[in-house]
């Protein structure tokens, strides 16, 4: 059964050009730490996509020990969820890299189909949340939604 597994970028600053804020070194030494727990988890995916703000692209790429397939942008992980993402995925066990509130409305249309209900979801960031379940809106089941404090502890 397909995996798809949700995750916030990790802490970035703050800026005037929202596309353009990377990654605080202390967002990057977190999430290394959370890519370690999945490491040691065995975690891999064949698939990696993330949205084109430099903050996603910068947590992608730490994700990239863990990547046997591709690495791909797209700017549907910056919008709200669309059928148009779902297009895009390939492979058992993809990782969606992306931000708030789309992800959290992303969560509720897989698992609800009701979009609207997002903000009930909302993801901390370098949150990782676990889906399975066939790709179609409300039809995804919630296997683990974790914190990356919790994550961190776990490695």
């Amino acid at each position: 059964m397909p995996e798809l597994f949700l995750i916030r970028h990790a802490i970035a600053e703050d800026g005037p050009d929202d596309d353009l804020r990377a990654l605080t070194p202390k967002g990057m030494k977190r999430f290394a730490s959370v890519v370690d727990a999945l490491d040691a988890w065995g975690v891999r995916f064949d698939q990696v996509l993330h949205s084109p703000k430099l903050r996603a692209i910068q947590t992608a790429r730490l994700l990239l020990p863990l990547l046997d397939g591709r690495l791909g942008v797209t700017d549907t992980l910056a919008q709200p969820p669309s059928p148009k993402l779902l297009k895009l995925v390939r492979g058992e066990r993809v990782a969606l890299v992306g931000h708030e509130p789309h992800l959290s409305t992303l969560l509720a249309w897989l698992v609800l189909n009701r979009p609207t209900e997002g903000p009930k979801f909302e993801l901390k960031k370098g949150s990782v949340v676990v889906l399975s379940g066939p790709l179609s809106p409300g039809e995804l089941t919630v296997r683990a939604v974790v914190p990356p404090g919790l994550l961190r502890r776990a490695r």
